[in-house]
């Protein structure tokens, strides 16, 4: 199977980014960009991308949609959103978390994450420094923020984190970010990386991918 093969059964066998399993239609707006940074914290434990996504559907659903939002809402109903997920073991510090963290981005940026891009000035690894500011958020987290948000922050791209990365190795694609950037049009980085990461979860993904 060529390269170009590889790449389109990517695209469109695995190519949904998290935003969008998780109901975020991704824009350069205040409120996209924040439930963009509440699924990061949602996935920067060790629990499975699907029970993430249904968690951050479930918050949103109960109209947790802003940092506002958010930093008003009763704890316990955040809990509540979260265990409705099924996610389980993590649901009262994960409440606490996004509490904290809706509170620190109205203080810090205004409610505004755009105002957080500007503060990184066009730097990918000072932005990854901010949100390691956020709670819960660390290395893993701000890759995948990133991974994401390259849609529609032109500065990160071509964003393919070390996960991606060595999934691709592994497939016989470039591994490098500039070599896989290469693959795919700008537009469809972000679903590039997503795809990389969704067959790196899935050992029967992966198979099949190689055996064609």
């Amino acid at each position: 199977m060529t390269r170009d093969t590889i790449t389109s059964r990517l695209l469109a066998e695995h190519g949904r980014t998290y935003a969008q399993e998780a109901g975020i239609t991704l824009r350069d707006k205040p409120a996209p960009l924040y439930q963009l940074l509440v699924l990061t914290v949602l996935c920067s434990i060790r629990i499975s991308a699907e029970t993430a996504t249904k968690a951050a559907r479930e918050l949103f659903r109960a109209g947790l949609r802003t940092p506002r939002a958010m930093a008003d809402s009763d704890w316990q109903d955040r809990v509540d959103a979260l265990g409705r997920a099924h996610y389980v073991r993590y649901d009262e510090s994960t409440a606490t978390a996004l509490g904290d963290g809706a509170r620190l981005v109205l203080e810090r940026w205004h409610g505004d994450l755009r105002r957080m891009r500007e503060e990184a000035g066009g730097d990918p690894d000072a932005l990854r420094e901010l949100l390691r500011e956020v709670p819960r958020i660390g290395p893993v987290g701000a890759d995948i923020f990133c991974r994401e948000a390259q849609a529609v922050w032109p500065e990160l791209r071509p964003y393919f984190d070390d996960r991606a990365c060595e999934v691709a190795e592994g497939l016989g694609l470039p591994h490098t970010a500039r070599g896989l950037g290469q693959r795919v049009a700008p537009k469809d980085q972000a679903r590039l990386a997503a795809a990389l990461v969704r067959v790196g979860l899935s050992k029967d993904a992966a198979k099949k991918l190689q055996a064609a």
